[in-house]
């Protein structure tokens, strides 16, 4: 599976002339690196001298940080395979009528469902993002610049999601799907830049 590969073989793969791992796995992967920093700063503060009082929040952002990493892991492999579905509906055949209209009806499923996978994979950057906030608040003092990386890493997630949103929902002619898709992917981007500053300012008076 992809997110079984090393780094270096995804990295490499990401650089290379295949149209997969693109964009959105390179989201997915943010997302979860986001979520990632996020649970290392929860296990440097639970059991922590001086952090008794908040250990309880802190396991508790630890358990939804870790279910929201796994969960973006897999979306590196969901977005391989929404692409390649779209890829092959468009290779279908076209010589008749019938087919014409079999290949347009796969194309435009296909493209539902890779606008429908970078949403997804939007929405559970924002959850991330939404836990730095009291993470950056009541975490270690000593690793709480990883905070401060955690909300930027999953805003560059959420905002590189959106973009996959963006490409698929503009060749969909059901213009209902369209309409609700961004207005979905609009708000959960509402307010993400305003959260980030927020949080980068907080962990910054924390230094």
């Amino acid at each position: 599976m992809i997110k079984e590969k090393s780094m270096q073989n995804f990295l490499d793969e990401l650089a290379g002339k295949a149209p997969t791992p693109g964009g959105g796995s390179a989201a997915a992967v943010m997302g979860a690196m986001g979520a990632a920093l996020v649970s290392m700063v929860a296990h440097f503060t639970i059991g922590k001298k001086g952090y008794e009082q908040v250990e309880s929040e802190a396991a508790g952002l630890l358990q939804q940080a870790e279910s929201l990493r796994l969960r973006l892991a897999d979306m590196v492999r969901a977005d391989v395979d929404a692409f390649d579905q779209v890829m092959g509906a468009y290779g279908l055949a076209r010589d008749t009528d019938a087919q014409k209209a079999e290949r347009s009806a796969a194309i435009q499923a296909a493209l539902k469902q890779a606008a429908d996978v970078p949403l997804a994979c939007a929405q559970l950057c924002a959850e991330v993002m939404r836990l730095t906030r009291p993470m950056a608040a009541i975490g270690n003092k000593n690793v709480i610049s990883d905070a401060g990386v955690a909300v930027v890493a999953a805003e560059a997630a959420l905002r590189s999601a959106a973009l996959n949103v963006y490409v698929n929902i503009g060749a969909i002619k059901d213009e209902a799907f369209v309409t609700d898709r961004r207005q979905r992917l609009e708000e959960i981007l509402a307010g993400a830049e305003q959260l980030t500053e927020e949080v980068y300012a907080l962990v910054k008076s924390r230094l």
